[in-house]
């Protein structure tokens, strides 16, 4: 088994060699070509919802980190940095204004005792910054709009590090409809001014979660492009109530935006079992409706998903979400759910013959541009 320096220098030295196989990080059930190592050595990789360490089982551990001085070792810090992602929006939410404010306070916290590991994103510059200096990038994300009160509400938490949001979560707020919500009456007046005030100040407005409506409301309203963080397509799987229309998803791309697929398995296709390749098909649909410059990866997880908890913990946490959300029996997409799933799918992308230009975009390149042209 060759070491990941081995590896990479392999890979650095045969930038094309797709016929050789390669075990990653003393991981001896997966290998992978030498071309999907080097694409994602190469690439500039961003996720934009990933929720760092989001387990249900490891929220003690994630407060110890952000909250004991030193807890965040380098051994912890090692499994983000090989993870092949170089940046993550960190996908968060808040009740109101003021745990907005504090989820802030604690993420700047966090951020400043680790300056050598964690860099806040805040321009598109910053990427490369992360990527250059081997660092792990955080993009403050939010997934929901509730602790803007107001319009200049907007104002303060850019200042805080917030560069994208949602207008909603799966439920109606004061901005608008989610995609749960018996009935979607699109972006409401209120909605309308928080739109114009994150274009004024260059915060990405994100339909993510967002009704049909909604999402063509803000497409049409906002002077900036506008993303969808992490969805899948409707066409693929008809009526689930959290993937998108092709409707939107032209909508979406004329207003210049990127959508990221997700890698939830019961937002895939409606049976399991669910694997990448079924996962490519969503990125393939995008593609082919209006461009491969409109879509990107949004996996909707943390460093690894829930499917490695405990079982029983696992079930009983499926069996608790909310019915509309059709749970299967994991969480993610089988080889997309641990902590190297970039590689996994830089392989899958190959193998669909995608050429390096296309891989290198889905991979970050384009969200990278887009984000650059709303945060100016």
């Amino acid at each position: 088994m060759l070491t990941r320096r081995a590896v990479l220098k392999a890979a650095a030295a045969a930038p094309f060699l797709n016929l050789s196989r390669y075990r990653l990080f003393a991981q001896p059930a997966r290998e992978y070509s030498g071309r999907a190592v080097t694409l994602v050595r190469e690439s500039l990789v961003i996720d934009m919802l990933n929720q760092f360490l989001y387990r249900r089982d490891m929220q003690a551990k994630l407060r110890e980190w952000m909250t004991k001085p030193g807890a965040f070792r380098e051994a912890d810090f090692e499994r983000f940095r090989d993870s092949g992602i170089n940046a993550a929006s960190f996908g968060e939410g808040a009740d109101d204004y003021e745990s907005g404010l504090k989820l802030f306070a604690d993420w700047n916290s966090f951020l400043a005792m680790y300056p050598d590991r964690l860099l806040r994103i805040n321009t598109a510059a910053d990427f490369d910054l992360a990527k250059s200096s081997r660092r792990y990038g955080i993009l403050f994300g939010m997934q929901n709009s509730t602790h803007f009160r107001r319009p200049e509400d907007v104002d303060t938490f850019y200042g805080l590090g917030q560069r994208s949001g949602q207008l909603t979560y799966n439920f109606r707020t004061l901005s608008g409809n989610g995609a749960f919500e018996r009935r979607d009456d699109g972006v409401s007046e209120f909605g309308m001014r928080i739109i114009e005030r994150m274009n004024r100040v260059g915060m990405a407005v994100d339909c993510g979660h967002a009704g049909e409506r909604t999402m063509l409301d803000a497409f049409e309203l906002s002077k900036k492009p506008v993303i969808i963080s992490h969805g899948n397509c409707r066409a693929l799987y008809p009526d689930y109530p959290r993937n998108v229309t092709d409707a939107a998803i032209r909508a979406m791309a004329k207003s210049g935006g990127v959508m990221g697929i997700n890698f939830i398995s019961s937002m895939v296709k409606p049976h399991e079992p669910t694997t990448v390749d079924d996962v490519i098909d969503h990125f393939d649909h995008v593609r082919d409706l209006v461009g491969i410059e409109h879509v990107g990866v949004g996996s909707d997880m943390g460093i690894e998903s829930n499917d490695s908890m405990a079982p029983a913990e696992l079930a009983r946490m499926l069996a608790s979400m909310d019915a509309r959300y059709h749970a299967h029996h994991r969480e993610a997409v089988e080889h997309l759910d641990h902590d190297q799933r970039t590689y996994d799918l830089a392989d899958a992308l190959v193998r669909r013959k995608y050429t390096d230009e296309q891989i290198r975009l889905i991979l970050g390149g384009n969200w990278k541009r887009v984000l650059a042209a709303i945060w100016v």
